[in-house]
């Protein structure tokens, strides 16, 4: 076995793998250099999502030739000298890896000036090592300019994904950077377009409000507390307004971006009984430590940090976020209040709690008015005694002449036993000089009219959430959203396959905030949304505008709100990658949205289509997911209770 020391070029390759795993960390770590410079302007230029450019410019100090070209060296740093210095780290970068990894995966041109220098320079790096070092013309501070990522990595080139999804990661980078320093513009384009530009902003909310928009920033309370361990300020999203998914979740420490589930479930603690499941609001949530009390240094990107007092800092996140919710007022949803009174279980002594009955109107549910009721055409019967039943006799005419004036000769023949008027019958009697209509129900125009009324069987709607129909066994319940759920995937499924789909138009269109991120999602499912009936089109570049909806879904403004929230989670979850598996995936989900958004089922007619779709569902039982649709009560089971 030989061991042997690996060339600089390979081992800032196998460091670029931890370092540099897409376009959007090139773009975090530039950045966050240019912040560490002192600069109080950064501009950021993409080209295809970062695979032809990445540029970042910035006014901060800049740096001599000589440094220039050091800063691409392995673990050169302005940050820190001694031991002692890594337990005050206060800056974005310390470790010096993030240039040398950038060098070894890129064609990397940077100019860069300091204040007090006449004359900039210009260094060109490539596959590690140094190709050229120009006196130019420049600006005071850094222009870094990061072109063909991974050219010399083509099996990671490979493995980056669609220009949107690449793109969405970079604002989301950029995004946690612009968050942690409101003092500081910012601007990013792409393609020759500006998506942001931040100018400084005169408080944290303005810079929430100016990179998320104002709907975000108006749905959050401030939360502030100061303790002997740590200080903490932001903002949490009101319960009212929290909505599916985990998007705008920030926590910061010291003015860098960091994850933590543990800290999230403080937060989500803080929120108990305050939210219905499924649902997560939104946090700006800033900490401030002693830099000693803190590790910034136990994984590559330094997303993941190690707290010295985490357990108090967790009971400090939930007390300030609770106290916050509690003075201000809301609409709350108590889930599980022992004080609320039980429901009265109703047995044999029921009477007491009957409520008092309310007035019954008389109805014969069997009259039909086409019947033959035996009509007596005799004027004498026309009084109010004779009249009051809908049935009342009238006699026959002996003659045309008998009609009042202006009438009798228009009217021709009268009906006789062979009229021949599709959906309705008359009948003459030459007896008693009387005849009768009524309705032909084996007519298909009789069939038209009866099936627009009234279901084919009798039916019952509990509660908008069950439908319940007699079958020759018993009782049939079924689930009213998993039934929408089924029909709405079986459509789904054959739209996407086929790209055929039916669009409902909204009465307006509905204009709708997502930030750029979410935008980013809605264009890279554009087609996907098309074939399934979605009507969906841009408004600038954090805005879009709902023109229409699939049939099976809500168009009501309120409900459409919603399914933008709800779309968003699911176009954000595409861990599935097969792309048979995909389409059905993908369908599941978009039913289970319908199903959740559309209105209750408010009428028997309603009901009986509902039940006609779901039969005519390949599979009627269950729904995509497992989940049983309906159930059939056995009429035993009525016997037993009843007995």
């Amino acid at each position: 076995m030989d061991i042997r020391i690996l060339p600089s070029n390979i081992a800032n390759m196998i460091a670029a793998g931890e370092v540099v795993q897409r376009p959007a960390s090139v773009v975090k770590e530039l950045v966050e250099n240019a912040v560490d410079a002192g600069a109080d302007q950064v501009t950021v230029v993409i080209k295809d999502a970062g695979r032809t450019l990445i540029q970042v410019i910035d006014n901060g100090c800049g740096m001599s030739p000589d440094e220039a070209v050091v800063c691409f060296e392995r673990h050169a740093t302005s940050k820190i000298a001694t031991a002692e210095d890594l337990m005050d780290i206060t800056t974005f970068g310390f470790r010096g890896e993030a240039l040398a990894s950038i060098a070894a995966v890129a064609e990397v041109t940077l100019r860069t000036r300091r204040e007090e220098d006449e004359v900039g320079c210009e260094v060109m790096f490539a596959d590690s090592t140094h190709q050229a070092t120009n006196v130019v013309s420049a600006p005071k501070g850094s222009n870094f300019a990061i072109r063909n990522l991974f050219y010399n990595v083509p099996a990671r080139r490979k493995f980056l994904k669609s220009d949107n999804v690449e793109f969405r990661h970079i604002v989301e980078e950029f995004t946690r950077v612009a968050l942690t320093r409101p003092e500081i513009g910012f601007t990013l384009v792409h393609n020759d377009k500006d998506i942001m530009v931040l100018k400084p902003a005169m408080s944290l909310k303005f810079r929430i409000q100016n990179v998320l928009g104002s709907r975000v920033a108006n749905e959050v309370v401030d939360v502030n507390a100061d303790t002997s361990v740590v200080r903490l300020y932001g903002f949490v999203g009101r319960p009212d307004l929290a909505k599916k998914g985990l998007g705008n979740q920030f926590f910061f420490v010291n003015g860098r971006y960091f994850r933590s589930s543990y800290f999230h479930k403080a937060v989500m603690k803080a929120y108990e009984n305050l939210l219905p499941e499924g649902v997560t609001p939104s946090y700006f949530i800033y900490l401030e430590v002693d830099p000693r009390t803190v590790d910034v240094n136990i994984h590559p990107t330094k997303t993941e940090i190690k707290f010295e007092d985490d357990s108090v800092i967790f009971q400090t996140v939930f007390a300030c976020i609770r106290q916050a919710l509690g003075q201000n007022t809301y609409d709350r949803i108590e889930f599980d209040r022992k004080d609320i009174p039980e429901i009265p279980v109703f047995t044999r002594n029921m009477e007491e709690f009957r409520p008092i009955s309310e007035p019954q109107i008389g109805l014969d549910p069997n009259y039909n008015p086409f019947e033959n009721d035996g009509f007596t055409a005799d004027p004498a019967v026309h009084s109010p005694a004779a009249s009051s039943h809908p049935s009342a006799a009238f006699s026959r005419p002996s003659s045309a002449d008998d009609f009042p004036a202006g009438l009798g000769g228009d009217f021709g023949p009268l009906p006789s036993d062979d009229a021949n008027v599709p959906g309705f019958n008359a009948q003459y009697s030459g007896n008693n000089g009387n005849f009768s209509a009524y309705v032909d129900k084996n007519d298909s125009y009789g069939k038209l009219f009866e099936d627009m009324t009234m279901p084919s069987k009798s039916v019952i709607v509990l509660q908008s959430r069950y439908i319940l129909t007699s079958v020759p066994s018993g009782l049939m319940a079924i689930n009213v959203r998993r039934a929408r759920e089924r029909i709405l995937y079986e459509r789904f499924l054959s739209a996407l396959g086929s790209n055929s789909h039916i669009t409902q138009t909204t009465l307006f269109p509905v204009t709708v905030q997502v930030g750029v991120e979410n935008m980013l999602l809605f264009q890279e499912h554009a087609d996907m949304l098309v074939s399934l009936g979605f009507d969906i089109s841009p408004f600038g570049t954090d805005t879009i505008v709902v023109n229409g909806v699939p049939e099976g879904y809500s168009a009501e403004p309120g409900k459409v709100q919603t399914m933008v929230s709800d779309l968003i989670v699911a176009l954000a979850d595409d861990h599935v990658s097969l792309p048979g598996t995909m389409v059905s995936a993908m369908a599941e989900r978009f039913a289970r949205l319908g199903a959740y958004s559309d209105s209750p089922v408010a009428s028997t007619v309603e009901a009986q289509r509902l039940i006609d779709a779901l039969f005519a569902c390949e599979n009627a039982e269950y729904t995509s997911s497992g989940h049983r649709i309906l159930t059939i009560i056995p009429i035993e089971d009525f016997d037993k209770k009843l007995s």
